[in-house]
């Protein structure tokens, strides 16, 4: 590591000296910057909180086997990194401070908090929740802080399977309104179904089919219940928070989206779920309206109440597990 430092600095230093000016000098030492091995910050201990490069990304190891994720509630604009010309650039308002809110929930509900993955930079310079070239879109400083994010998750999920056997990443986004100018105030919870096949009967989606290319195929497979209740059943998660006041599709009071906008879950729920790979750290995209639960810290702080409530029973339902 001495060695590397020394490179590093003889590096900048002959660089320093070869510039026309002070300005070429500084944008030449960025633009040909050597970033350092990820996870060279390690070991990650619970309780401290561990930054990416030039505090892009933010990490929070945990003690429970839970993983919360908020890839769009940035807002750094740093000047180094282009604005992406493409794909969507909308921050979901709110949804950092909504995730650090759940954080403290748990810790003090259960002596314990969740790992928590926060892309700090705003959307229009890193979409942290796609494949690294819609991400990115060519620039090295968002393509090194996507690479520290999903590290950061990567790390967290081994830590849960070595500590619990299973675990479940939450994807924390937010929803405004649709194209047509209705608001749908349910929140959303993606399991990569689309709509039209939530629109099919219990009987139709109860099949292996449809389990195998969901977020949660093994967290099905381990289940006591079937998958369609682990769907909408009354053990649901949406079912789950619907029973505290928080009305979620799909649950058992609102089984499908009635043919309405909807956002089934990205890149992060395939990737890091348990769809593609089988892993046993399965995935739920959450997708929360803003009235109601990301206006203001009494809101962020009663949904994360009913989270940790919904999530107890969950897992010890659906999982064996005692958070």
């Amino acid at each position: 590591m001495n060695r590397l430092f020394t490179f590093l600095f003889l590096f900048s230093f002959l660089l320093l000296v070869s510039c026309k000016d002070e300005e070429d000098c500084c944008q030449e030492i960025i633009e040909n910057e050597i970033f350092l091995e990820l996870g060279n910050d390690r070991p990650y201990i619970n309780g401290s909180v561990y930054y990416g490069r030039n505090k892009y990304v933010e990490y929070h190891p945990g003690s429970l086997p839970v993983i919360l994720s908020s890839p769009h509630g940035g807002d750094m604009e740093p000047s180094e990194i282009p604005d992406r010309t493409w794909g969507t650039t909308v921050t979901d308002s709110n949804t950092k401070q909504i995730t650090l809110a759940i954080k403290n929930v748990f810790l003090s509900k259960f002596g314990k908090s969740p790992f928590v993955i926060i892309n700090n930079l705003k959307r229009t310079k890193l979409d942290a929740n796609r494949d690294s070239i819609e991400a990115t879109q060519g620039d090295r400083f968002a393509k090194r802080a996507w690479e520290e994010y999903h590290y950061y998750i990567e790390s967290s999920k081994s830590k849960i399977i070595e500590e619990f056997n299973y675990g479940l990443f939450l994807d924390i986004h937010g929803h405004g309104a649709n194209p047509d100018g209705f608001y749908d105030l349910r929140i959303w919870l993606g399991y990569l179904l689309s709509g039209d096949e939530l629109q099919l009967s219990d009987n139709e989606l109860n099949q292996s089919i449809y389990e195998n290319k969901s977020s949660v195929k093994t967290l099905s497979y381990i289940s006591p219940e079937t998958f369609i209740e682990v769907l909408r059943g009354k053990n649901s998660l949406g079912s789950l928070l619907d029973s505290l006041g928080y009305k979620s599709v799909p649950s058992t009071n609102d089984p499908s989206t009635n043919g309405m906008f909807y956002f089934s879950g990205g890149y992060n729920t395939y990737v890091h779920g348990s769809v593609n790979s089988g892993s046993p750290v399965s995935s739920i995209q959450l997708e929360l309206p803003k009235p109601g639960i990301r206006e203001n810290s009494v809101q962020w702080q009663n949904f994360g109440e009913s989270l940790a409530i919904a999530l107890e029973k969950y897992f010890k339902v659906h999982y064996n597990i005692d958070l």
